[in-house]
């Protein structure tokens, strides 16, 4: 049904599914049944997590709507790309140091890619 959304969700899943097992390997290793029990390296991990799952996820939902209303397959293909770079630049850029850059980058592509599917959206709603 959304063929090209579907390559970035995909995409999205298997990424949300290393980070997720990062989280799960952290509590082994901390020996943290839950939460983060104010370690650092588990701070990191749980935020990074948390991050992608508060973000993602909306913005694939808004490049679905947009690929139901027939944005050309160039656009949903930068959108996607833009997707997956953005949160794999924030992701790095959370280890700190020389990174860190990519986490602002990251924070700034990805505030772009929710506001121009939104105003988009929004504007072909409005026609």
């Amino acid at each position: 049904m959304f063929p090209i959304t579907t390559i970035y969700a995909a995409l999205a899943g298997l990424f949300l599914f290393y980070i997720s097992l990062r989280v799960s390997m952290g509590r082994g290793k901390h020996k943290l049944s839950l939460g983060d029990g104010g370690d650092k390296d588990m701070i990191k991990r749980v935020r990074q997590q948390g991050n992608f799952t508060e973000y993602a996820p909306m913005t694939l939902i808004l490049m679905a709507l947009a690929e139901a209303q027939g944005t050309p397959a160039g656009v949903l293909h930068a959108i996607g790309i833009a997707l997956v770079l953005s949160r794999l630049g924030h992701f790095f850029g959370m280890f700190g140091g020389k990174l860190y850059p990519l986490r602002l980058w990251g924070m700034l592509a990805t505030y772009a890619l929710l506001a121009a599917l939104s105003l988009g959206l929004l504007g072909h709603a409005m026609l």
